[in-house]
């Protein structure tokens, strides 16, 4: 069984739904807006605060990612995709919105801004070697495996 994952209200969201899933089989659970109505200009960011405190299990990471409406419909994004929340976070989970579209977008209070997508990690120890074992890729990168 997959441990809980917490969440504290701060006093700026007394009122707002917890982040939840829009559907029984989505992956994300979108989170809201817990700061006064702003307008987010062309080209403009916003680090907008969600009044919530979240607690992670050990093990558990939190992506924050777009949402694809917001994306089509004013070109609003997060500039850092995904952000991760790591479990020993404890501070407000915000988000950094910016507008990629045309045209200034009202955010209102409790409108929905970004999703949260929880997955496992590793955590492997890193050390350090004189050579790494070779592969038939070896060092190609970028596009380096064809356009087939």
């Amino acid at each position: 069984m997959t441990p809980p994952v917490r969440f504290q209200r701060l006093p700026s969201n007394p009122d707002l739904p917890l982040p939840a899933r829009a559907t029984p089989h989505a992956a994300g659970y979108d989170i809201r807006s817990a700061d006064d109505d702003f307008v987010l200009e062309p080209g403009a960011m916003h680090l907008t605060g969600t009044g919530l405190v979240m607690e992670l299990p050990e093990g558990i990471e939190c992506q924050v990612r777009p949402r694809s409406g917001l994306a089509i419909r004013h070109g609003i994004t997060l500039p850092n995709t995904p952000g991760t929340i790591d479990p020993d976070y404890r501070g407000e989970v915000k988000v950094a919105l910016m507008n990629l579209g045309k045209e200034a977008v009202t955010v209102a209070r409790g409108d929905r801004v970004a999703q949260l997508v929880f997955a496992r990690f590793e955590a492997p120890v890193v050390e350090e070697v004189e050579g790494v074992s070779e592969t038939q890729r070896g060092g190609g990168g970028f596009g380096s495996t064809g356009r087939e």
